[in-house]
């Protein structure tokens, strides 16, 4: 008999207690997760995604790019004058670009540079701005209609003219090209233009002050302006470049002009360039109020596994001065894709009787990444 009432009240008990337990899982599921508190999650996890949106947006662009460049020099002079006479140094030049684009056609450009090659050769071609990195010039390049425009600080004046001329050697003696003073250089603040034509001529134009202090472009600041038209072609150009540079005195203004030339001719003959620069210094006497610079030089573009040339000229020369003109030769050869080795040996004339004539010998090595 208790047996059969257990069967009988096993049924009803478990009827009971199934609402209950559907009842208590519903409190339960209810108490941890309302719909309100969803809602703020769902809020929370929005605002999560939107921050990450926000990080990844703000990191650097597609279009930004880096460029790395690292010089070693090494060196020795001999002129039997100096105490480091016959010593051999060692110096640095290491440059950093930064770049990016905003439209596809303007251009965003950062340099900072470091280097200690003034502690060697003075004619190492390097910066000498010491072990710290430091910005070299920050420039904004933008397309204005069909020509294209140029601002920025510590910035060549210079920056968007062509200059005919196909050499381009390692040091810092000759690689101007004979174009010293015409093509300004060293401006603390610039703006320029250019215009190309489309069959071969160019023009452009540059102004630039050599510090801010008294303004820009002022009748208290130095300033300085120039002028450059060029044409090329396949395989010969030409260039002329004028400038009227403003003494520190503001008193008076000195002008320059510099033609430019190459030729590169087909086969293995060297390509060969020429340039002459002529200066009108304004506040100088007149027995000597004119200033010359002038350049040569050979380059053939496959020598063995490598590249080569050769040349001369003197720079800054003064009218009632004798010329001191320097010679250089260099071949440079790639190792690999981003390294190059360029070796130089160098001659420069001394016209002052108490000192000989400066030869020396450097090492360039270069590395690109």
């Amino acid at each position: 008999m208790k047996l059969f009432k257990s069967l009988l009240v096993a049924p009803a008990t478990l009827g009971l207690l199934a609402p209950m337990a559907a009842t208590a899982n519903e409190v339960t599921i209810s108490d941890f997760t309302p719909a309100e508190q969803l809602a703020i999650t769902n809020s929370r996890v929005d605002g999560l995604e939107a921050r990450l949106n926000n990080i990844e947006a703000g990191s650097f662009s597609e279009t930004t790019t880096a460029s790395f460049g690292l010089d070693f020099y090494l060196g020795s002079t001999d002129d039997d004058d100096s105490v480091a006479d016959d010593a051999l140094t060692f110096g640095y030049s290491l440059g950093i670009g930064l770049n990016t684009s905003f439209t596809g056609e303007d251009s965003l450009d950062i340099t900072l540079d470091a280097g200690n090659v003034s502690e060697g050769v003075a004619e190492f071609d390097g910066n000498t701005t010491g072990d710290g990195l430091i910005v070299d010039g920050i420039s904004y390049t933008f397309p204005l209609g069909d020509a294209t425009m140029i601002v920025g600080d510590s910035t060549d004046g210079s920056a968007l003219f062509t200059t005919a001329c196909a050499y381009g050697g390692p040091s810092a003696m000759l690689d101007d090209c004979a174009n010293v003073n015409a093509g300004i250089t060293g401006g603390e603040a610039t703006i320029g233009a250019s215009y190309d034509f489309g069959n071969g001529f160019t023009a452009a134009t540059g102004f630039q002050t050599s510090s801010t202090a008294s303004g820009v472009f002022t009748d208290e600041s130095a300033d300085a302006y120039a002028f450059n038209a060029a044409y090329t072609a396949d395989s010969y150009g030409v260039s002329l470049t004028y400038s009227v540079v403003e003494n520190a005195g503001l008193t008076n203004e000195d002008t320059y002009t510099a033609a430019n030339a190459y030729y590169t001719p087909d086969g293995s003959l060297p390509s060969i360039s020429v340039g002459y620069e002529i200066g009108d210094l304004g506040g100088a006497v007149s027995s000597n109020d004119e200033k010359t610079s002038f350049f040569v030089g050979l380059s053939w573009d496959e020598v063995g596994p490598g590249t080569a040339g050769i040349a001369l000229g003197h720079s800054n020369t003064m009218e009632a001065d004798e010329e001191e003109y320097m010679y250089e030769a260099y071949y440079s050869y790639d190792v690999n894709d981003g390294m190059t080795v360029t070796p130089l040996i160098f001659t420069k004339e001394n016209s002052t009787s108490a000192k000989d004539d400066t030869t020396g010998v450097m090492v360039k090595t270069s590395f690109s990444f």
